[in-house]
């Protein structure tokens, strides 16, 4: 499946960096940007988010969270924010091998 690449920018009322999230090929990123320039302020750049990342942007139901549903879809973020154990084994049971039966 193709994704398009698709951008939240959070900018902070008290100057401190700002933020861009962005999906890519599924997988949820983010980046810091001086906030006075707009440019990346680390040469990193994109960094993964991390399961706790995206469970902390839903227990408290940030922007973030938001849009991130709107994107994926509560489905898959939720699927994002759980131990991969737990996805491998919620995957495999929406999608019974249909030949067992």
């Amino acid at each position: 499946m193709t994704w398009e690449i698709m951008r939240l920018r959070m900018e902070s009322d008290n100057g401190s960096a700002t933020r861009e999230y962005r999906i890519d090929d599924g997988i949820v990123e983010v980046r810091s940007l001086s906030s006075a320039t707009g440019c990346e302020a680390h040469a990193g750049g994109w960094h993964r988010v991390t399961r706790q990342q995206l469970r902390t942007h839903v227990e408290r139901n940030t922007p973030v969270a938001q849009w991130l549903e709107r994107r994926l879809g509560w489905r898959r973020l939720l699927q994002a924010c759980v131990s991969q154990e737990l996805a491998d084994a919620a995957t495999t049971e929406d999608y019974p091998d249909r030949r067992a039966a």
